[in-house]
């Protein structure tokens, strides 16, 4: 076994999928998508602003 012969041998490449043209439906649910996220986001930082949800209850307290 001389040279390029010996070893593993390299796996053809994979060929390119082809980019699918994209009807009315998928943009639409795309759209959908996009906007329930900015909604999240939204929530997300008007939750962040607010202190933590635990305000009231028992207090533990160390020992002393």
């Amino acid at each position: 076994m001389s040279g390029r012969e010996g070893g593993k041998k390299k796996p053809l490449k994979a060929a390119k999928k082809q980019s699918k043209d994209m009807d009315d439906e998928d943009m639409a649910f795309k759209q959908k998508q996009k906007e329930e996220q900015k909604a999240m986001e939204q929530l997300k930082a008007k939750a962040t602003g607010k202190g933590p949800l635990t305000g009231g209850g028992i207090k533990k307290s160390g020992k002393k």
